[in-house]
């Protein structure tokens, strides 16, 4: 455990000692990934709970306008 401690401290001072726009797009090209990568896990996860419990069905509403009587 140790070690995966040190690596990660040395990766963090690299990554502090890179300049600005290469961390930023370092930080981007690994960021982006891993959160659209989670975002579409949740998405299934909840759809799939959502079926199960049965509220994965739209209601459907009376078309009315503003206006008719």
């Amino acid at each position: 455990m140790n070690a995966i401690a040190e690596w990660w401290d040395g990766l963090e001072l690299w990554l502090s000692g890179l300049p600005y726009v290469p961390q930023l797009l370092l930080v981007m090209v690994v960021a982006l990934p891993l959160a659209y990568g989670c975002a579409s896990l949740f998405d299934v996860a909840l759809a799939r709970v959502l079926a199960l419990l049965g509220r994965d069905r739209v209601a459907v509403s009376a078309d009315v306008t503003v206006g008719d009587r």
